[in-house]
């Protein structure tokens, strides 16, 4: 089965308070979707839920994502979630209250129907 890659979308999430890099990939794949209306696929013959959707996520510890929690703002399709090292961390003119900054790449795609 190949795919075929229809839409190719990025997102910029923010964690302000806490450090929480599971939180600013949240927000960048929210980001990221926002911007793409998939209303298409029917007029492939396919259903929201024959998508696949690939995203990477870029954070400055890729270990402290919960890749299943990312996956869940996605509503439809067989998502994949893969964590890398990226994005910005913005350390605190005192203390330790950094700014997490996430950057999502979110790709979609279709099986191409065609076999062999």
């Amino acid at each position: 089965m190949a795919r075929v890659r229809c839409i190719t979308e990025m997102g910029m999430g923010v964690d302000v308070h806490g450090r929480d890099a599971t939180k600013a990939a949240k927000r960048a794949v929210s980001d990221a979707i926002r911007h793409s209306s998939l209303g298409f696929f029917r007029m492939l013959g396919k259903t929201a839920n024959d998508m696949f959707v690939d995203v990477t996520i870029a954070v400055p510890d890729p270990s402290g994502v919960d890749t299943a929690a990312v996956a869940k703002e996605l509503p439809y399709g067989t998502v994949y979630v893969t964590a890398v090292t990226g994005g910005l961390e913005i350390p605190a003119e005192s203390g330790s209250d950094s700014i997490i900054i996430a950057n999502a790449a979110v790709i979609v795609s279709f099986d191409d129907g065609k076999t062999g």
